[in-house]
């Protein structure tokens, strides 16, 4: 088949993607605009999990700005300050002797990092192409398709229609952008590359005469934009291949025009010169030039199909539905809205006018998550993959008494495990980094990771005396631990046993005997973000046994390491438990010092959630929990609106949760849907998204009964809210490998069909009633509305 030909297939398959709705015709999947992007935070992003790009969809002027993960400042560093481990006893004897300011700030003068801050993640370059005699568009449309990852524009002058669709594709690791009208020679423009790092320059290339016949009768040129962020620092390349159609190509130094052309496509690949932590010698252009040649040998139809099949085996897993309730209908459906338009609405009339926004937003979070992470890629950062400043806020690095955590909620829950790749790749590295750091710092065997981490798995507290934290490596264990618990992997589990253990050896040595109650304490630590430093926060307390308690069972599981996992538990036994406080509120230090507030963390309530420790069995804690998460109120941040969301789930109050949903979405949502927390920052999408999956199904509980092992407890509409009557959700997935299907109507459930992946046998439940299944690997249970069984 002729290159033009393959082209002109592609482009009918994209102008059927930008003009159906994908998903049975379902508006939930998209967001769109009758504008062009004025800002940042107006523009859609699209990316492959290593490359992610902001696209604007101007008219005459389009920007796209684009990342790669692997693009930072700095170099590879041990943080550790020399010394600092000498002064781990003196901070521990002033805060034993209450002298808090003397222990803070020695830490802060001597215990801190070297540097004390990390360093950030980068921007790296922009595509900018001006197109010529488009001043007067009409009918302008601008969209992201969640279940195509398609961001595309169309607009119409005189009687010409023009389409420019661009994707981000895994399979082939590139950017592409496609440039239609639906007449012939229509399509002018001029492009170019550039950087805002100084230390960068951009040049056209002509092809190789054999590239040249390779693409004929297509005109072919690609602009090269190469650089260095720091002179001790990573190098780093991108290359823009344009494919023209007819028309006219030419060059002029720095930037590529085509005139009058049918068609014209751009391949986009970029590549730093990063290996790993350790090694930056990669050879950035080699890299590129190999992603380019092994994309000219694929036909056009094929990269596009690839992509759509790659995306949608992920993305389609799941679907929400959620229907308007009668009370709250009106003529005009608020989903066929434009986005900003629908957001705006919010604001008066709330998120029960347009539940429809819900599924939009829980969807988004999905969508972005397939984006910004995948196998062989960084873990999301705290902008997922997309920033486009120097200096970004909170150096768009990796936040570990919260956010980076919160990044992945979702992954288990919503049918994307192998999107957690990424971070545990990561711990395997910080295992490496935190060793040095463990041993440096502490004396003790193990590793740690405090409160923060970069792309050089800085490992040592930094910032102020609130990054002496200790326990942000044992919180990233818990998801090794529920990986496990979600797909039954074994073999997973005997890879994720060795970090897990090394991080209880850690605290075996770190922990302190407290003279007062003879407990085993944390210190010095600090309570995120709130207080002062201390001995004993109830969350580093939790955490550890959490980590120890998992770590036990992974021995158990595996049969291996019984000497160890003895000693393990009786450490185990002595860290020191929750406490109850005066208020009948759960404690957040170890001494009965709370008072109420509305502070943005939640951190004693990590065994609420993300935890499985306090649960309704456990009713005195359970009430004490309730009593903390009362006072601590609505969110503030974005990130704080989505933790309340899970946690007011946990305590089935569904109504309570769907208000900070409400509250993100009406107060801390931009106008491309992104997070607010001051600036742009991408947890809150993702703890949103958890949070609504956690409404509508809890598995984190097990019931012992006589003598059979602990059955796995799954909780259908466990925090409905009245605002979702009417509903309907496929492929959540639940602990001990099941997928969860249900409808519902007039706040009951109709329907649940549950698919057992392992075999293994649960104890369904709902609205007060329970039915115990004994399930087969691959078998599908359907339930009705009572919990009786239809059949299958």
């Amino acid at each position: 088949m002729k290159l033009h030909m393959q082209i002109a297939l592609a482009s009918t398959l994209v102008v059927s993607a930008t003009t159906a709705a994908c998903a049975g015709e379902n508006s939930d999947t998209k967001i769109w605009f009758a504008q062009p992007a004025a800002k940042w935070t107006e523009a859609l992003p699209i990316g492959n999990g290593r490359l992610g790009a902001i696209v604007f969809g101007g008219i005459t002027d389009e920007r796209i700005q684009f990342n790669e993960d692997t693009l930072w400042r700095g170099k590879p560093h041990d943080y550790v300050r020399a010394g600092a481990g000498e002064q781990l006893a003196e901070i521990r004897r002033l805060l034993a002797e209450k002298k808090i300011k003397e222990a803070s700030a020695l830490a802060k003068e001597k215990f801190l990092s070297d540097p004390v801050r990390q360093l950030p993640y980068q921007p790296f370059g922009d595509l900018r192409l001006h197109f010529p005699g488009q001043e007067n568009a009409t009918n302008y449309r601008r969209e992201l398709d969640l279940d195509s990852a398609l961001a595309s524009v169309k607009y119409e002058i005189c009687d010409v229609t023009f389409v420019r669709t661009a994707f981000a594709s895994y399979p082939d690791r590139a950017i592409v952008l496609q440039i239609m009208a639906m007449k012939p020679g229509q399509i002018s423009f001029t492009l170019r590359m550039d950087s805002p790092h100084t230390n960068s320059q951009t040049r056209a290339d002509l092809p190789s005469p054999d590239l040249k016949d390779r693409f004929s009768p297509a005109n072919v040129s690609d602009l090269i934009l190469t650089g260095r962020v720091q002179p001790d620092g990573l190098r780093f390349e991108s290359r823009v291949r344009v494919i023209a159609f007819g028309g006219k190509l030419s060059t002029n130094g720095n930037a590529i025009t085509v005139e009058k052309a049918d068609s014209a496509t751009l391949q986009l690949v970029a590549a730093t010169s990063f290996k790993n932590f350790q090694d930056i010698s990669a050879d950035p252009a080699g890299r590129c030039a190999e992603d380019l040649a092994n994309l000219s040998k694929r036909k056009f139809a094929a990269v596009l199909a690839d992509h759509f099949a790659d995306h949608q085996k992920l993305f389609r897993r799941v679907s929400l539905n959620l229907e308007r309730n009668e009370f709250v209908r009106t003529a005009e459906n608020p989903a066929t809205l434009p986005t900003d338009e629908r957001l705006r609405r919010l604001k008066t009339a709330g998120l029960e006018s347009d539940p429809a926004m819900a599924a939009l937003h829980f969807q988004y979070g999905r969508y972005l998550l397939i984006a910004c992470s995948r196998p062989g890629g960084q873990p999301a950062n705290l902008q997922g993959l997309w920033n486009e400043e120097l200096n970004p806020p909170w150096e768009s690095k990796w936040t570990l008494n919260i956010n980076c955590e919160m990044n992945y909620w979702p992954a288990e829950l919503c049918n994307l495990s192998e999107c957690a790749e990424p971070l545990f790749a990561m711990i395997d590295d910080l295992a490496i980094s935190g060793t040095r750091t463990a041993k440096k710092q502490y004396g003790a065997r193990g590793w740690v990771a405090h409160h923060n981490t970069d792309l050089w798995r800085g490992t040592a507290p930094i910032n102020n005396i609130d990054g002496v934290w200790p326990t942000g490596g044992a919180w990233l264990c818990y998801h090794l631990w529920e990986h496990y618990l979600f797909t039954g992997d074994k073999k997973f589990l005997a890879r994720a046993y060795p970090d897990m253990k090394s991080a209880c050896e850690f605290f075996m040595d770190y922990l302190v005997t407290d003279p007062k109650t003879g407990w085993l304490v944390s210190g010095p630590s600090f309570s995120p973000e709130q207080g002062s430093l201390c001995i004993g926060p109830s969350m580093d307390h939790q955490i550890i046994r959490a980590l120890m308690d998992a770590t036990l069972e992974a021995a158990k599981i595996l049969d291996t390491d019984k000497k160890f996992a003895e000693q393990l538990a009786a450490v185990r036994a002595k860290v020191a438990p929750d406490q109850i406080g005066k208020h009948g509120q759960l404690q957040e230090w170890l001494e009965d010092v709370d008072v109420p507030n509305n502070h943005r963390h939640l951190s004693p309530l990590f065994p609420l959630y993300p935890g499985c420790e306090i649960t309704p069995a456990k009713t005195n804690f359970y009430n004490a929990a309730k009593v903390l998460l009362k006072w601590r109120g609505d969110g503030s941040t974005g990130w704080s609106y989505a933790w309340r969301i899970p946690l007011w789930a946990r305590v089935g109050d569904g109504d309570y949760a769907f208000r900070q949903l409400s509250g993100l979405l009406q107060k801390r949502t931009l106008p491309n849907l992104f997070d607010l927390c001051g600036p742009f920052q991408i947890d809150g999408n993702f703890g949103a998204c958890a949070g609504v999956a956690e409404m509508l199904l809890q598995s984190h509980e097990t019931e012992i009964s006589g003598q059979r092992s602990a059955v796995r407890i799954l909780n259908l509409l466990p925090a409905l809210p009245k605002a979702w009557l009417t509903g309907s959700v496929k492929g959540l997935c639940a602990r001990g490998g099941f997928e969860v299907d249900l409808d519902w109507r007039d706040g009951g459930l109709t329907k649940a069909v549950i698919h057992s992946k392992l075999g293994q046998p649960c104890l369904v439940r709902c609205e007060g009633r329970e039915v115990e299944l004994k399930t087969k690997a691959g078998g599908a249970y359907e339930l009705n509305g009572r919990l009786e069984h239809l059949g299958r």
